[in-house]
């Protein structure tokens, strides 16, 4: 099996990004070596308008991998076609890993811990689906699965590993 995946989910605004930048730094603390893939619905381009990179991907390289002494990206191509988490993930080095995230993909059959808070939008109900594995939130709700507090980022943290070693 390769590296496992764990998706936090959340409707826009709900604070994903914020509480995986409070959460990643404690697993790396405790040896957990992290993974990211991140979730977009808008036009993204990490390169910049007007650089070689930028130009000779639009004159139709299909992959480009742009490097330095510091760090590497690779972009793909990939017009009309879906996003495949699973393959997404197999680009990673697993052999560097214990553990890739994933902040969105909710529709995907992964394990995810879910972010809810009041007002954002819809009901815990929307997002709650049988790959859920634990619930943040701001506020003390009744579910059938661990209830972990938003503003506690060490309790995350400590259900990640705990899930980790417990063979998920």
């Amino acid at each position: 099996m390769g590296v496992p995946l764990l998706a936090i989910v959340a409707w826009s605004g709900t604070g994903k990004t914020t509480l995986l930048q409070q959460v990643i730094p404690l697993l790396k603390a405790r040896g957990i070596r992290t993974g990211l893939i991140k979730h977009t619905h808008h036009q993204m381009d990490i390169d910049t308008p007007g650089k070689d990179s930028y130009l000779l991907r639009k004159a139709g390289a299909d992959q480009v991998i742009v490097a330095s002494n510091q760090r590497w990206a690779l972009m793909c191509e990939t017009p009309d076609q879906p996003l495949d988490l699973t393959e997404l993930a197999a680009r990673m080095d697993s052999s560097e890993l214990d553990l890739v995230l994933v902040e969105g993909f909710k529709d995907e059959p992964v394990p995810k811990i879910m972010l809810w808070r009041r007002g954002i939008k819809g009901e815990v109900a929307d997002l709650l689906d049988e790959y859920v594995i634990a619930l943040v939130s701001d506020e003390k709700l009744t579910v059938d699965r661990p209830l972990l507090d938003i503003n506690q980022p060490v309790t995350v943290a400590d259900f990640i590993e705990n899930w980790l070693k417990t063979g998920r």
